[in-house]
């Protein structure tokens, strides 16, 4: 009889606060974060199944772990992400590279709430709206839904956050010059 065979085992994570999979544990999450986990679930109710806000709310509310999250954020997000689509969708589709209707319900809500955040959430820094953004889609979208997620983000930024992506390339120039010596011509 021959030996089963065995998977190795995972090497023990070493980075805290993540699990075996890299995702961040649910201990570690801010209420921010958490707000934006539950718009994500409410949006992607909206997209799929057309349920209205009102109703998609009150369903959110009563998950568990609603609580630890901010739940103004979450209002702002799924109630600015609903009644601004046309607005939102405006945005983004000059910068897919397929229709929207190709994009997963997953990743078009994902884009929805970075194109939120960087319109109405200016307390955000424009780096850590794509960061969330990015997450929410390695937590809950396609495979490789993140990196699309990044891409497209990334083109829209400048456009919403104008002032603060310039300033931030503008940083990250004037540190990658070298230093040029003093009196050396």
């Amino acid at each position: 009889m021959a030996e089963p065979l065995l998977k190795p085992k995972r090497a023990p994570q070493t980075r805290t606060g993540l699990t075996d999979t890299g995702v961040k544990k649910a201990a570690d999450k801010s209420a921010r974060t958490r707000a934006r986990e539950f718009a994500l679930q409410a949006l992607y109710q909206h997209l799929v199944g057309r349920n209205e806000a009102d109703s998609i709310d009150a369903f959110t509310r009563d998950l568990v772990g609603f609580h630890k999250a901010d739940s103004a954020h979450y209002d702002a997000l799924l109630h600015g992400c609903i009644e601004g689509a046309q607005a939102l969708d405006a945005a983004i589709v000059p910068l897919l590279d397929r229709p929207l209707a190709e994009i997963s319900p997953v990743e078009h809500a994902v884009l929805w709430i970075g194109a939120y955040e960087f319109s109405h959430c200016p307390d955000v820094p424009w780096r850590v709206v794509i960061n969330e953004c990015i997450e929410l889609a390695k937590a809950f979208g396609g495979t490789d839904g993140h990196k699309y997620v990044n891409g497209v983000l990334h083109k829209l930024a400048p456009s919403l956050r104008t002032a603060e992506v310039a300033a931030d390339q503008a940083r990250e120039v004037h540190a990658a010059e070298p230093e040029i010596k003093k009196g050396s011509h």
